[in-house]
Parts: structure tokens; C-alpha cells; sequence
């Protein structure tokens, strides 16, 4: 393939069949940040909510972000948050399901991104130094290549 060609991957003779994928990162930030968070009183208001629904919002773009991705019907998506005692940092769980001819990694890793990108947004008036990082795909099934499971 000549550089600067694209193709998007022709899954007309796939199986439909239920996938799922789970993606993580993390935002590391100052103690008194996280603390700020926990108490939910940062100015622009509840940080992990907006977060949620930023990561939620984008899973459902992520065929408009992502060049070559197809658009998926997802039937189900969740972001959820820990927040260690003993860690200064906000971890991010999303999970992407539904049924199709291929997979919703990008899904899940779209919506882990923007769910951490929204937080840096809601915090960067007080912590400028947050940094987001660690985005992975942790688990993914169904499909031929069947079970995925990171180490």
C-alpha cells in the first residue's frame, strides 16, 4: 500500500455478534484536588458526574471522532470512577456493549478519554499540573478473535 492511502475495513461478511469492551486510565493529580473532588466543591460544580456524561456522550460519537471507525449501536455504556485513600489520582473504568460486526474498543477507549479530558477541564483552574495517562483496553469479547484479557 502506497503512504497516505486509507481503507475502511469492509465488515459486510462479518457474524453480528455481542461484544463487549472495557478500557481504564487515570488522572493523577494534587492532594487537594482530589480532596476538592471528593467534597464536591469545585467552582464549575460535580466533576465525576459531568465526567460521566461527557465519556458517555462520546462513546456514542466516537464514529465522528475517530476517522475510520464504524458507527456502532451501542446498547449499553458505563463510566465509573475510584478514587483510592492512598493515591492521588482518579481512576476510570468504561465499559462499551452491543451487538455487531465488529468491536467497541474505541468505544470504551473514547469514552475513558473524555472522561478524563473533562476532568483536567473542570480541575485545570486550580491544578494545572494533572496529567492524564495509562488509557488502555483491559478486556474485550466476542467476534472471532473471541477473549481479550490485558495482564
Amino acid at each position: 500500500m502506497e503512504l497516505g492511502q486509507i481503507h475502511m475495513i469492509d465488515v459486510t461478511q462479518k457474524k453480528e455478534t455481542e461484544r463487549q469492551a472495557v478500557a481504564k486510565g487515570k488522572v493523577q493529580m494534587q492532594p487537594a484536588t482530589l480532596d476538592l473532588i471528593r467534597k464536591g466543591e469545585l467552582a464549575k460544580g460535580d466533576v465525576l458526574a459531568v465526567a460521566k456524561t461527557a465519556g458517555i456522550m462520546a462513546a456514542k460519537e466516537t464514529h465522528r471522532l475517530i476517522p475510520l471507525c464504524h458507527p456502532l449501536q451501542l446498547t449499553h455504556i458505563a463510566v465509573e470512577f475510584h478514587l483510592p485513600e492512598n493515591g492521588n489520582y482518579v481512576e476510570l473504568t468504561a465499559s462499551a456493549k452491543g451487538i455487531g460486526k465488529t468491536g467497541f474498543e474505541m468505544e470504551a477507549l473514547v469514552a475513558v478519554s473524555a472522561s478524563a479530558l473533562t476532568i483536567y477541564d473542570m480541575c485545570k483552574a486550580i491544578d494545572k499540573s494533572m496529567t492524564i495517562g495509562e488509557i488502555r483496553l483491559i478486556r474485550k469479547s466476542g467476534g472471532k478473535s473471541g477473549v481479550y484479557l490485558a495482564d
